[in-house]
């Protein structure tokens, strides 16, 4: 069987979305189908870009880069009998005939459904609600698009139920962790009082929301450490104290950051299903999360982690110095939340998929 999947931009940066998308088609291609990932140079949101002189200038630019340059998707393993291409403008000519299209993105889906039925059965992957990327009325009106929505948390059932999708045409397939990868290396209970989080500019993240909560929990947990990641330049407001790695590799992130912190902070306002924090869980961190609805799936409240509302960051900051001030109550959080997220294998969520796209 052919598979397509199409997603929005180039992967000019390590993007949650995008890994999700390449491990599927990893472990699709290693099941026999034939796997196509198409990304597109010219599909972004303007909400994203901006607007403006300026911002039409870095578009242009963009526009060529994407042209002449194509990039290397070194932060994930992908099979190599995946297909990837990088095309700056798709059209129904530089598609290719597939069994299955998967739509990624609302701006893929938004294309896929103008396809005619040679470039195959249409599939539509929602990793969330995207309204903060694209204007409301065009995000939720892909929702409503006659074709198979494959969710990955529960809230997003329920959204589509809000919005008027049929729940037959919904089917829900959570994401996994690749436990392989993700793993404790250093022991839970002789873990010292660091921190980690990951940085990201967009304002859906809640960045600045966390740093203030690192920054309040350092005045009452005075010998605590922080690390902070991302893809970014060192954010301005981050405290001189914190130490900040740009662009870790993925066995840095596991065996430097995730392993060597004893509480990773999640400060998203909105979250599809959140990585991060389950891949933190999984090599060993008490999570002190946001309640950003996708964390659902894998956080509960008091028992595989601590949440607080979004936006809030005074209630991210007690959880964090709660879980820093006793060590019982970090440990059973941590081995809780390990237990936990162990439970979501990519082999049962790629069986699930299989069936969805095969039926």
């Amino acid at each position: 069987m052919r598979v397509s999947f199409l997603l929005p931009h180039f992967p000019w940066r390590p993007i949650g979305g995008f890994r999700v998308v390449y491990e599927y088609a990893s472990r699709l291609a290693m099941r026999g189908y034939e796997v196509t990932v198409i990304h597109s140079g010219q599909l972004r949101s303007s909400q994203l870009e901006g607007e403006g002189l300026p911002n039409a200038v870095w578009r242009v630019g963009k526009n060529l880069v994407n042209r002449f340059f194509q990039p290397k998707v070194g932060w994930h393993n992908i099979n190599p009998s995946v297909r990837m291409k990088f095309i700056n403008k798709l059209s129904e000519r530089t598609i290719p005939e597939s069994d299955v299209i998967v739509a990624t993105a609302w701006q893929t889906a938004e294309l896929v459904m103008s396809l005619p039925p040679t470039k195959g059965k249409k599939v539509y992957l929602i990793q969330s609600y995207e309204d903060w990327s694209g204007p409301r009325e065009r995000v939720d009106a892909t929702w409503r698009f006659p074709m198979k929505k494959v969710v990955i948390a529960k809230w997003l059932l329920r959204k589509g139920i809000e919005l008027g999708v049929s729940p037959k045409e919904m089917f829900y397939v959570p994401n996994a962790i690749d436990t392989e990868k993700y793993r404790i290396l250093f022991p839970i209970s002789e873990r010292k009082k660091h921190v980690s989080m990951a940085y990201s500019p967009l304002a859906v993240k809640g960045a600045v929301d966390g740093i203030r909560a690192i920054t309040l929990a350092k005045e009452l947990v005075p010998e605590m450490e922080a690390t902070v990641f991302g893809t970014s330049t060192r954010p301005s407001l981050l405290p001189k104290w914190v130490t900040y790695r740009r662009n870790p590799s993925q066995t840095e992130i596991v065996s430097d950051i995730y392993n060597w912190a004893s509480v990773f902070v999640s400060s998203s306002l909105i979250e599809g299903w959140s990585l991060p924090g389950a891949e933190a869980m999984a090599c060993g961190c008490a999570l002190s999360s946001t309640d950003s609805k996708g964390v659902r799936e894998y956080a509960e409240h008091n028992v595989t982690a601590l949440l607080s509302p979004p936006a809030s960051p005074i209630g991210l900051s007690e959880n964090i110095v709660r879980l820093l001030r006793d060590d019982h109550l970090r440990q059973r959080i941590a081995e809780n939340g390990y237990m936990r997220i162990r439970s979501f294998s990519w082999d049962k969520s790629v069986e699930m998929f299989c069936q969805v796209i095969t039926q």
